[in-house]
């Protein structure tokens, strides 16, 4: 079941969903527009960059996230898809707490991005019951962009 704005808001006062910072602004009625803390391309972590065609880079969110018995999806916004901007997305597992590192790719026409920018969107879903463990997994506890 996915969680509306209304069972976000909820969620976080349970202490099933923590985002920070939170900006309501950024609250869909089915989601979250993430934004962009950080670009690493070409080897560099950057705030800003333009991303030529055919290029791969990583962003890291500025939002640190955490969720206890609520999993997540992430989907690109449309407007980065309309630009030609793929991206490939995991579920985000009850447990897990941290800024998120997303892989892109840009296959169309120079791309201007730069930190602030709302590239993607979480979804929360409620789960049927409490798992029988959380994630523990290397990137609990990110702050930046992690590729290893």
């Amino acid at each position: 079941m996915i969680l509306s704005d209304k069972d976000i808001r909820e969620a976080i006062l349970k202490g099933d969903i923590s985002i920070e910072p939170f900006r309501k602004e950024n609250l869909t009625p089915n989601g979250y527009d993430l934004t962009i803390k950080e670009i690493y391309i070409n080897g560099e972590i950057k705030e800003e960059a333009v991303i030529q065609p055919m290029t791969w880079f990583a962003i890291a969110t500025e939002e640190y996230i955490k969720l206890k018995n609520v999993t997540a999806q992430l989907w690109l916004r449309s407007s980065y898809a309309r630009k030609g901007l793929l991206s490939s997305f995991g579920k985000v597992d009850a447990g897990f707490e941290g800024c998120l590192t997303i892989s892109c790719f840009n296959t169309h026409q120079e791309l201007k991005i730069k930190r602030g920018d709302t590239i993607c969107q979480i979804v929360f879903e409620k789960m049927l019951s409490k798992p029988s463990k959380y994630y523990e997994g290397k990137y609990r506890g990110q702050r930046s962009v992690k590729l290893k």
